[in-house]
Order: structure tokens, then sequence, then C-alpha cells
């Protein structure tokens, strides 16, 4: 079963090979605010350092979420730096997974939007139970993805998937997402961990070199447009932030009433 350890908003259970990471913040659904960026990030330099972990498994704790977005309610009020810290520790955050020496597989259990779609399209596979919900709805609060999803997607599933689903804002479901090519699996939920932990087990039963060979050889043939990519999209993310329309997106929200846009 291997030891649960508890940083802050994260639960981790380190087995012998395979360590499940589970975001615990259930009453917001599990929602990405800066301490949960950063005990992940803190996370995932302790497995660069743990030579005995050969895979990884990310899901969400509770049965509604995976992760059901950023923290809308702490990014609403935040001026321009504070902003910008926190885009960046999302985009570190996910580069970290991204670029973890071993595969890490996204367990999407419940809503997987905005950031916890981002969150999971950092991961090498994505597995859906049925219920799963998928998408990236931040045009409904003003602003675009912040933590990759933009770049991401057009590797997973195509650009005209990704136009689709940055314009529109539509949730899709775990079925579409597999058509797609977004989801690698779609499970019924009662085997989700099972069937994640199945497959992070015949990972780690491979050679480990050879796996993590694959790994950054995979990573680096998109590496060099994917970097310029992100870039552009967190100087688009912090452009947007500063709009009207931002400001009544993310009120709106809260207040949980339809936004009125105007343009500015």
């Amino acid at each position: 079963m291997g030891t649960v350890h508890e940083e802050n908003c994260i639960l981790v259970t380190r087995g012998e090979r395979v360590w499940t990471i589970a975001i615990n913040r259930p009453e917001s659904l599990n929602a990405l605010n800066a301490d949960v960026l950063q005990s992940l990030l803190n996370e995932f330099q302790a497995i660069a350092r743990d030579h005995t972990v050969t895979a990884v498994v990310i899901t969400g704790s509770g049965p509604k979420a995976f992760v059901a977005g950023a923290d809308i309610r702490s990014m609403q009020g935040l001026g321009a730096r504070p902003i910008a810290d926190y885009v960046e520790l999302g985009q570190r955050t996910m580069r970290a997974i991204e670029t973890c020496r071993v595969p890490v597989i996204a367990a999407i259990n419940g809503f997987a939007l905005g950031g916890g779609l981002e969150l999971a399209l950092s991961c090498d596979l994505i597995v859906c139970s049925e219920s799963a919900k998928l998408g990236q709805p931040e045009v409904n609060l003003g602003i675009i993805p912040g933590f990759g999803g933009t770049q991401r997607l057009i590797q997973r599933c195509g650009i005209g998937q990704a136009r689709r689903l940055c314009y529109t804002g539509d949730l899709i479901s775990a079925t579409e997402a597999f058509a797609i090519g977004l989801a690698e699996k779609v499970v019924p939920d009662a085997e989700l961990m099972d069937h994640v932990s199945k497959i992070a087990e015949t990972i780690a039963s491979k050679a480990p070199l050879a796996v993590q060979g694959a790994k950054r050889v995979i990573n680096a043939a998109q590496d060099n447009t994917l970097l310029s990519g992100l870039r552009l999209e967190v100087e688009e993310f912090l452009r947007l932030f500063g709009t009207a329309d931002r400001e009544e997106g993310m009120t709106a929200f809260v207040e949980k009433r339809k936004a009125s846009f105007t343009g500015r």
C-alpha cells in the first residue's frame, strides 16, 4: 500500500515503485490555489531526487472532481504582480510534471476544467472515468488558459479541437475526449483507480531507464514549439487579466450569474 504523507492540500501515497498524489480540497472541488501548486511543485522536486519512483498517478479527492479549475475567488482581487506570480507558479508546476523523469498518469474522476484540464494535459497519459467532464471554460471569465492549456491541447488533439475548446468554453464528456484524442482511456467510475494502478504498475515493471529515455525523446520532439508558445500564453493571459471583461467575468462567476461582456 505504501505510506501516506500530507503536505498542505495534497495527499501523497508513496508506494514501493508508484506514488499517487491526490489534490485534497474536495470542499472547493480541488481548485488550484497557490498552496496546491506549490505543494505539487515541491512533490515533483522530491520525485526528481528519489530514484525508487518509476511512475506517478495524479487524481482528485472526493467523488465530484479531479480539479474543477483554478481558484477564482483567490484570483479575483489579485493585482498585476501577484497574478503574474500565480501564473508563473502554475506554469512552473505544469512544466515540472511534464518533464518529470518518470511517466505521470492523470486519473480523471469528475470535473477536469480550466486549470484542472491543464494539470491533466501536463501528464503523460489521461484516463477518465465515464462520468468525467473536461473543458477549458476560461473565455466565460474573460481570460484564456494560463497554465499551458492552449499549447498542450494542440499537441494532444490538434489545432482545430484546441480552437473549439478554447473559443467556446464547452464542456465535453469522457467519451468525446477519447474520440478526439484528449484522453487515452475511458473506464467505469468504480474501476478508475484500479485501472490506472494497473497501467502504472505495468510501466513500473519495465526497464526504468528505457521508459525514461522514451519519455525524454518523445517530449523533445515538440519542446521548442511548446516553450515559445507557453511564453506567449502567459503574456496574453496577463494582458487580458487587466480588462473590464475579466473583472466582470470573475465577478459574475463568484455571484453565480451570467456575465455581461463589453469588449473592454
